[in-house]
């Protein structure tokens, strides 16, 4: 691709990567529908995304959701937007979605065998200064043969069968793990797909920059305090790893996989089980960043074996390059035994 007036014949798009995708594991067909469909609500909330400010979407809808957060006007755009297109794919049974109370479960002729839990736009607390955000995602089967429940969406994270995240930056990205490593998507809108721009991407074994809110670091556990301590002043002499912190998780953790390092979200005072949620914000996190390489612990166990008691749950969670969460592990151990 070269400019906008002309394409590569040899681009892969999403569709075409789903579809050989499937094809060579003889499946049939039903997940790639969903895929599709979760590509097509993103590349609708993108645009809605950059023509909010004209067209007044910025702004508070004037509620709260079930997890204490401000909604905004673009959250409940995001949240039907993802509904209506899984929904018509006839491809899932259970939704469950950071903007509603309880899980939504589909009509009879709606149905199929996936479950899917999402937060349609996270990060949007940076809607209204234009900071980075982003929708995520991850897709379970359905595991029982009783009527679709809540109950379905209970399942730890390494039950996951596809996981993915899209980054509404300077472009717009769908970063997307099947369980056969990670791929990265940018969307042209010349033509409206998404190519493939990065495929089987790695993090590093260690990284140098570290993303975490320190305004709460008169709360923080002493592990934390120490683990940032051992990377502010290395005793061994190296450099001192750098702070980044957007406040996006989306954002954070995308450049956590692409440059290497570490991103915290860990138990505090006021948050005594952490603040992100597990189902549609952790565990889909984690099992991308285990795809690319890394890990992701809450630091006394995996966040992938973590059985959800409800669909709402938090847990803490520090993700990123491997010598770099297993560090955080060690400390923690140390302090919590």
């Amino acid at each position: 691709m070269s400019d906008r007036g002309s394409f590569d014949t040899n681009a892969i798009t999403l569709t075409r990567f789903l579809l050989e995708e499937g094809r060579r594991v003889k499946a049939t067909g039903e997940l790639t529908t969903l895929l599709n469909a979760m590509c097509t609500a993103i590349k609708a909330i993108s645009s809605a995304v950059r023509k909010a400010g004209i067209a007044h979407m910025y702004g508070i809808a004037g509620t709260t959701n079930v997890t204490g957060d401000q909604v905004k006007k673009l959250d409940i755009l995001s949240n039907d937007l993802v509904i209506n297109m899984v929904k018509s794919s006839f491809t899932s049974c259970v939704l469950v979605t950071e903007e509603n109370d309880n899980a939504i479960i589909l009509e009879q002729e709606s149905r199929g065998k996936y479950v899917v839990c999402f937060d349609p736009l996270d990060g949007s607390s940076n809607i209204d200064c234009l900071v980075s955000i982003g929708t995520i995602f991850s897709v379970y089967k359905k595991c029982t043969d009783d009527e679709p429940s809540e109950k379905d969406a209970l399942q730890p994270g390494r039950n996951i069968v596809a996981a993915g995240y899209a980054l509404y930056g300077s472009a717009t990205m769908i970063v997307l793990s099947t369980g056969q490593g990670v791929n990265c998507f940018m969307l042209d809108p010349a033509i409206g797909e998404f190519i493939l721009v990065e495929q089987d991407l790695k993090i590093k074994k260690k990284g140098n920059i570290y993303s975490l809110n320190e305004g709460y670091s008169k709360y923080f556990d002493p592990a934390v305090t120490e683990y940032l301590q051992k990377k502010k002043f290395p005793e061994d002499g190296s450099a001192p790893y750098g702070a980044r912190y957007v406040g996006s998780m989306v954002a954070d953790v995308h450049r956590t996989i692409v440059y290497g390092g570490v991103f915290l979200y860990p138990a505090n005072v006021k948050s005594p089980k952490g603040k992100l949620r597990l189902l549609y914000e952790c565990n889909p996190m984690a099992f991308i960043t285990e795809q690319a390489g890394g890990m992701a612990t809450t630091g006394s166990m995996n966040v992938l074996d973590i059985q959800p008691e409800s669909i709402h749950q938090r847990v803490p969670v520090v993700l990123g390059s491997p010598d770099d969460v297993q560090e955080y592990i060690s400390i923690y151990q140390k302090h919590h035994k």
